[in-house]
């Protein structure tokens, strides 16, 4: 896929393609679950997923056939300051594995019924060629945030660029009804947890956890960098290509960008944890109408997460103690989606099975 020459102008393009969800779709759906062959709400928290698709699809009836997961990988210059329990090639040798069918995502991905997109947004190492990686490599990695801004504006904007051109690429070539975002990168956890820090105003310890089980003395080291970071570049909590470009990640700007683009088109949007999540909070600090189109897949144990589904108003679907990334969750969750949306879609209403509203008992649980 070819890198956009004027991001600046692609991403002007999908924010006035940015409109409210549907209240008639939406209206449609809860009319119809309330004619479906169970008693009222008996479907719990799937009957109301399915009718926020209909209002995102703008469709009363939606069919998510096409699904995408997008994992997007980077590295992140302020490990340097011994922030991580891994070295940065980890990121490489996993988007190895991506590629390679190996990974945890490939297995979920597939049960999900959901094809995989892998992007080097800017991995430390050289990735080489290969005929399914999007090679954007935006630089080997991001400046350390804890002494200088991550990534010019320019680049900031290029990540977001590309998020929203890869998801029109794959509406024109396959459709998409469909996407979630997953993430592979050492350090981004640092860079996510300040930029959830930045947007939610919350102290800096609150949201700061500890990634792949870092110890005590590396905990206090990531808190030191992130207040440092916050303190140094003082991004703007409410311009989000400029708190992309001063505390991001090369793949939170791509998921940024998906987000986006996915709005953009009224495609749902599943959010997996912390990193995805950073990169939810980038967008609607750059088009509000965007977090509309969020669904939330999992809460992740990283205290940053729950600050960001807080703050974006959004309720996870799991609670299974996933803090793996790679979109692990996000498949987990599109496959609710899916059975929400089918449920709706596929069950007979009380006309259709020849059954009275008065016939059905709802009998008390337990």
């Amino acid at each position: 896929m070819e890198v956009p020459s004027a991001p600046s102008a692609v991403i002007a393009q999908a924010l006035t393609r940015i409109q409210p969800t549907s209240t008639l779709a939406g209206t449609a759906a809860a009319t119809r679950q309330s004619e479906l062959t169970k008693p009222p709400g008996s479907l719990g928290r799937l009957e109301d997923l399915a009718t926020r698709i209909a209002a995102i699809r703008d469709e009363a009836r939606p069919h998510l056939e096409q699904r995408l997961i997008v994992v997007a990988a980077g590295d992140h210059g302020v490990t340097s300051q011994g922030v991580s329990a891994y070295p940065t090639e980890v990121t490489g040798q996993m988007v190895a594995n991506f590629l390679a069918g190996g990974a945890a995502i490939n297995v979920l991905a597939d049960h999900a019924g959901a094809r995989v997109r892998v992007v080097d947004a800017g991995v430390a190492t050289d990735t080489g060629a290969h005929p399914a990686l999007e090679a954007l490599r935006l630089g080997a990695g991001t400046a350390d945030i804890s002494v200088g801004p991550a990534m010019s504006r320019d680049l900031a904007e290029r990540a977001l660029a590309f998020g929203i051109t890869l998801v029109d690429d794959e509406r024109t070539a396959r459709g998409l009804d469909l996407v979630g975002c997953g993430e592979m990168g050492i350090g981004n956890t640092t860079s996510a947890a300040t930029i959830v820090a930045a947007v939610t105003g919350r102290a800096v310890a609150t949201v700061t956890g500890r990634g792949t089980g870092i110890d005590d003395a590396m905990h206090t080291r990531k808190i030191e960098a992130i207040e440092t970071a916050l303190r140094v570049n003082a991004p703007a909590p409410r311009d989000g290509v400029e708190l992309l470009s001063k505390v991001g990640g090369f793949e939170i700007g791509v998921l940024a960008g998906i987000y986006l683009g996915a709005a953009s088109r009224r495609v749902p949007a599943v959010v997996d944890g912390l990193i995805s999540g950073a990169a939810a909070l980038i967008a609607v600090s750059i088009a509000p109408q965007t977090g509309d189109y969020l669904i939330a897949s999992h809460r992740s144990p990283e205290p940053g997460h729950t600050a960001t589904l807080e703050w974006l108003g959004l309720d996870p679907l799991l609670e299974l103690d996933l803090r793996l990334g790679e979109g692990s969750g996000a498949a987990l969750g599109m496959t609710l989606c899916v059975a929400a949306t089918r449920l709706l879609d596929e069950m007979a209403t009380f006309g259709d099975a020849g059954v009275a509203d008065s016939d059905v008992v709802v009998e008390p649980e337990g």
